[in-house]
């Protein structure tokens, strides 16, 4: 069985931005996981940490299209290896 492949788009600014796009996304239909870094050995809540969004790798360009507005998460074709 093929296993579901999921593919970086970009990043949040914030928690509160990445859950924002992961709505409208998932409201679209699309599956999302975010990745935040966590901060070791914190006891604070780190509010400007950036949140990877991760979708499955055949929505890539439907999300490209839906996310115009938001278009400082995407990647930049010079971050890829």
């Amino acid at each position: 069985m093929d296993k579901m492949k999921y593919v970086k788009i970009g990043e949040a600014n914030s928690r509160a931005e990445a859950d924002i796009i992961e709505s409208f996304l998932e409201a679209e239909g699309i599956d999302v996981e975010l990745v935040e870094e966590s901060v070791s050995h914190s006891a604070y809540s780190v509010a400007s940490a950036r949140v990877e969004i991760f979708i499955p790798k055949e929505k890539v360009e439907q999300a490209h299209e839906l996310l115009v507005p938001f278009d400082d998460i995407f990647q930049k074709n010079d971050d890829e290896d």
